[in-house]
């Protein structure tokens, strides 16, 4: 978790794994889309790998990303962890209201 945390903290990471959320994207796309140098877009790209949050597929000499969902389930469910409790509270007071 703590990995993908650090990954996260980086808006040219999140940004990244918005483009290809719902799609697989090629390296040059994805740098294509970011005000950053190709070098940074790369050092991303391994960053995010590396903690599970994206899968890369080569063809050739090309790379491309796809987000990896389930790379997030453990930072979820620490998060939910926080709103549970407040959740289930408002629905008793709704039911009960």
């Amino acid at each position: 978790m703590e990995e993908a945390l650090r990954a996260l903290a980086d808006p040219g990471r999140r940004r990244i794994l918005t483009l290809v959320r719902s799609e697989e994207r090629a390296a040059g796309e994805i740098a294509a889309e970011l005000p950053v140098t190709w070098p940074a877009v790369s050092q991303h790209l391994r960053v995010l790998k590396r903690a599970g949050l994206v899968s890369e597929r080569r063809d050739g000499t090309r790379r491309y990303y796809r987000a990896r969902p389930e790379g997030l389930e453990e930072v979820r469910a620490f998060l939910d962890g926080f709103w549970g409790d407040k959740l289930q509270r408002l629905k008793r007071e709704v039911e009960h209201g």
